[in-house]
Protein backbone atom coordinates (compact mmCIF):
# COMPACT_ATOMS: atom_id res chain seq x y z
CA UNK A 1 0.00 0.00 0.00
CA UNK A 2 1.50 3.27 -1.08
CA UNK A 3 1.00 6.43 0.90
CA UNK A 4 -0.53 9.11 -1.28
CA UNK A 5 -1.61 12.66 -0.57
CA UNK A 6 -5.28 11.54 -0.69
CA UNK A 7 -4.59 9.00 2.04
CA UNK A 8 -2.78 11.55 4.21
CA UNK A 9 -5.59 14.10 3.83
CA UNK A 10 -8.19 11.43 4.63
CA UNK A 11 -6.24 10.33 7.73
CA UNK A 12 -5.95 13.92 8.97
CA UNK A 13 -9.67 14.56 8.38
CA UNK A 14 -10.65 11.28 10.04
CA UNK A 15 -8.47 12.04 13.07
CA UNK A 16 -9.95 15.57 13.24
CA UNK A 17 -13.50 14.16 13.15
CA UNK A 18 -12.79 11.48 15.77
CA UNK A 19 -11.12 13.91 18.19
CA UNK A 20 -13.87 16.49 17.74
CA UNK A 21 -16.55 13.82 18.26
CA UNK A 22 -14.95 12.63 21.48
CA UNK A 23 -14.61 16.20 22.72
CA UNK A 24 -18.26 16.91 21.81
CA UNK A 25 -19.57 14.10 24.00
CA UNK A 26 -17.14 14.47 26.88
CA UNK A 27 -17.16 18.22 27.47
CA UNK A 28 -19.13 19.53 30.42
CA UNK A 29 -20.19 22.80 28.77
CA UNK A 30 -23.07 22.58 26.36
CA UNK A 31 -21.95 25.45 24.13
CA UNK A 32 -18.55 23.85 23.67
CA UNK A 33 -20.28 20.61 22.67
CA UNK A 34 -22.13 22.51 19.93
CA UNK A 35 -18.82 24.03 18.79
CA UNK A 36 -17.16 20.61 18.60
CA UNK A 37 -20.20 19.36 16.66
CA UNK A 38 -19.56 22.18 14.20
CA UNK A 39 -15.98 20.92 13.78
CA UNK A 40 -17.26 17.38 13.11
CA UNK A 41 -19.62 18.65 10.44
CA UNK A 42 -16.87 20.71 8.79
CA UNK A 43 -14.58 17.67 8.76
CA UNK A 44 -17.33 15.60 7.14
CA UNK A 45 -17.69 18.26 4.45
CA UNK A 46 -13.93 18.01 3.91
CA UNK A 47 -14.28 14.29 3.20
CA UNK A 48 -17.07 15.03 0.70
CA UNK A 49 -14.84 17.56 -1.04
CA UNK A 50 -11.99 15.07 -1.09
CA UNK A 51 -14.25 12.55 -2.84
CA UNK A 52 -15.04 15.28 -5.40
CA UNK A 53 -18.67 15.50 -4.24
CA UNK A 54 -18.71 19.28 -4.29
CA UNK A 55 -22.51 19.51 -4.17
CA UNK A 56 -22.77 17.36 -1.04
CA UNK A 57 -19.84 19.19 0.54
CA UNK A 58 -21.50 22.54 -0.08
CA UNK A 59 -24.81 21.27 1.30
CA UNK A 60 -23.00 19.90 4.35
CA UNK A 61 -21.38 23.28 4.99
CA UNK A 62 -24.46 25.40 4.29
CA UNK A 63 -27.23 23.31 5.83
CA UNK A 64 -25.58 21.41 8.65
CA UNK A 65 -22.45 23.32 9.62
CA UNK A 66 -24.15 26.65 8.97
CA UNK A 67 -27.87 26.39 9.60
CA UNK A 68 -28.31 23.54 12.05
CA UNK A 69 -25.37 24.55 14.25
CA UNK A 70 -26.61 28.14 14.40
CA UNK A 71 -30.04 26.80 15.39
CA UNK A 72 -28.42 24.71 18.15
CA UNK A 73 -26.43 27.66 19.44
CA UNK A 74 -29.48 29.95 19.48
CA UNK A 75 -31.50 27.26 21.25
CA UNK A 76 -28.79 26.80 23.86
CA UNK A 77 -28.43 30.53 24.44
CA UNK A 78 -32.21 31.04 24.67
CA UNK A 79 -32.98 28.13 26.98
CA UNK A 80 -29.98 27.75 29.27
CA UNK A 81 -28.60 30.05 31.88
CA UNK A 82 -25.11 31.45 31.51
CA UNK A 83 -22.40 28.95 32.34
CA UNK A 84 -24.66 25.92 32.13
CA UNK A 85 -22.76 22.73 32.77
CA UNK A 86 -23.76 19.15 32.19
CA UNK A 87 -24.70 17.24 35.29
CA UNK A 88 -22.19 14.89 36.86
CA UNK A 89 -22.36 11.44 35.31
CA UNK A 90 -23.00 8.62 37.76
CA UNK A 91 -20.65 5.64 37.72
CA UNK A 92 -23.40 3.23 36.70
CA UNK A 93 -24.34 5.29 33.64
CA UNK A 94 -20.69 5.76 32.73
CA UNK A 95 -19.99 2.02 32.80
CA UNK A 96 -23.22 1.27 30.90
CA UNK A 97 -22.17 3.73 28.18
CA UNK A 98 -18.64 2.33 28.11
CA UNK A 99 -19.98 -1.24 27.86
CA UNK A 100 -22.34 -0.28 25.02
CA UNK A 101 -19.51 1.50 23.20
CA UNK A 102 -17.17 -1.48 23.51
CA UNK A 103 -19.92 -3.89 22.43
CA UNK A 104 -20.69 -1.77 19.35
CA UNK A 105 -16.98 -1.54 18.52
CA UNK A 106 -16.66 -5.32 18.87
CA UNK A 107 -19.65 -5.94 16.60
CA UNK A 108 -18.29 -3.52 13.97
CA UNK A 109 -14.84 -5.13 14.05
CA UNK A 110 -16.34 -8.63 13.86
CA UNK A 111 -18.44 -7.72 10.83
CA UNK A 112 -15.55 -5.94 9.10
CA UNK A 113 -13.15 -8.83 9.63
CA UNK A 114 -15.57 -11.66 8.75
CA UNK A 115 -17.33 -10.05 5.77
CA UNK A 116 -15.92 -10.49 2.29
CA UNK A 117 -16.34 -7.13 0.64
CA UNK A 118 -16.78 -6.76 -3.10
CA UNK A 119 -14.00 -5.39 -5.23
CA UNK A 120 -14.03 -1.59 -5.16
CA UNK A 121 -15.73 -0.08 -8.18
CA UNK A 122 -16.02 3.42 -6.76
CA UNK A 123 -15.65 6.27 -9.19
CA UNK A 124 -14.91 9.78 -8.01
CA UNK A 125 -17.32 12.44 -9.10
CA UNK A 126 -20.95 13.28 -8.77
CA UNK A 127 -24.19 13.21 -10.64
CA UNK A 128 -25.26 16.19 -12.70
CA UNK A 129 -27.20 18.78 -10.70
CA UNK A 130 -30.34 18.11 -12.78
CA UNK A 131 -30.44 14.46 -11.67
CA UNK A 132 -29.84 15.45 -8.04
CA UNK A 133 -32.67 18.01 -8.21
CA UNK A 134 -35.02 15.50 -9.82
CA UNK A 135 -34.27 12.94 -7.10
CA UNK A 136 -34.72 15.50 -4.31
CA UNK A 137 -38.08 16.72 -5.61
CA UNK A 138 -39.43 13.34 -6.72
CA UNK A 139 -42.14 11.54 -4.78
CA UNK A 140 -41.43 8.23 -6.50
CA UNK A 141 -39.53 5.18 -5.30
CA UNK A 142 -36.17 6.90 -4.90
CA UNK A 143 -37.52 10.39 -4.17
CA UNK A 144 -36.67 12.48 -1.14
CA UNK A 145 -39.65 14.82 -0.89
CA UNK A 146 -41.23 13.06 2.11
CA UNK A 147 -38.06 12.97 4.29
CA UNK A 148 -37.37 16.60 3.35
CA UNK A 149 -40.87 17.66 4.45
CA UNK A 150 -40.68 15.64 7.67
CA UNK A 151 -37.37 17.28 8.59
CA UNK A 152 -38.82 20.70 7.75
CA UNK A 153 -41.76 20.11 10.11
CA UNK A 154 -39.40 18.83 12.82
CA UNK A 155 -37.20 21.93 12.57
CA UNK A 156 -40.27 24.17 12.65
CA UNK A 157 -41.48 22.40 15.80
CA UNK A 158 -38.03 22.89 17.37
CA UNK A 159 -38.06 26.60 16.59
CA UNK A 160 -41.59 27.03 18.00
CA UNK A 161 -40.62 25.03 21.10
CA UNK A 162 -37.54 27.20 21.64
CA UNK A 163 -39.62 30.36 21.33
CA UNK A 164 -42.20 29.03 23.80
CA UNK A 165 -39.51 28.10 26.33
CA UNK A 166 -37.84 31.49 25.95
CA UNK A 167 -41.20 33.28 26.37
CA UNK A 168 -41.87 31.60 29.73
CA UNK A 169 -38.85 33.35 31.19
Amino acid sequence: MTITLDLIVFAVLALFIVVSSILAVTTKRILRAATYLLFVLIGTAGIYFQLNYSFLGAVQLLVYAGGITVLYVFSILLTSSEGDKAEKLKKGKFFAGLTATLAALGICLFIMLKHKFLAPVFEHGELPVKEIGTALMSAGKYGYVLPFEVISILLLACIIGGIMIARKR
